[in-house]
């Protein structure tokens, strides 16, 4: 006696499934694809310091930059990457040596640094980023905030390596 859910109904359902699901490439092994590089946003490099010092907090905190640093091609987390960030604040100007301050990426790739509440400066709130290291293509980024009393900004980079 045939199973109940071994038949010529089921197999021909579970066959046919198969195959339409197979037509839509569905059963290839996912690939990762290719991740292009982040390229520097105009305005970015205004007011830039080699050489900000690594810092555990902007001047009195209160807001958060935070993002992520990836490789360019496989989108793999990079970590120890340094990343300088400075802002026009409510502590002083983005062009004041005490509103720079550098920060390393943890193991997932990800930074997180706080610093004072960044106000808006030529009209807009935004702050400034820059990775400038050796390994990979400098990138400046100046993410633009959606509101004035927001307390954080992200900003995601993607590098090529040199």
């Amino acid at each position: 006696m045939p199973s109940p859910f071994l038949n010529r109904r089921t197999l021909l359902a579970t066959g046919g499934a198969t195959l339409a699901t197979g037509a839509t490439g569905l059963l290839t092994p996912a690939m990762a694809q290719d991740v292009a590089p982040t390229a520097s946003m105009r305005g970015g490099a205004n007011n830039y310091r080699p050489g900000a010092p690594i810092v555990e907090r902007i001047g009195g905190g209160g807001f958060w930059m935070s993002g992520t640093v990836r490789r360019a091609g496989d989108g793999a987390p990079l970590e120890g990457q340094r990343i300088q960030i400075w802002a026009h604040t409510t502590e002083g100007h983005e062009r004041d040596w005490h509103s720079h301050g550098a920060t390393l990426t943890d193991a997932n790739g990800e930074f997180r640094l706080e610093m004072p509440q960044i106000v808006p400066a030529f009209g807009q709130p935004h702050g400034h980023l820059a990775y400038d290291s050796e390994d990979h293509e400098t990138v400046f980024l100046r993410p633009v905030m959606s509101s004035a009393s927001d307390t954080s900004l992200e900003a995601h980079f993607v590098l090529k390596p040199v």
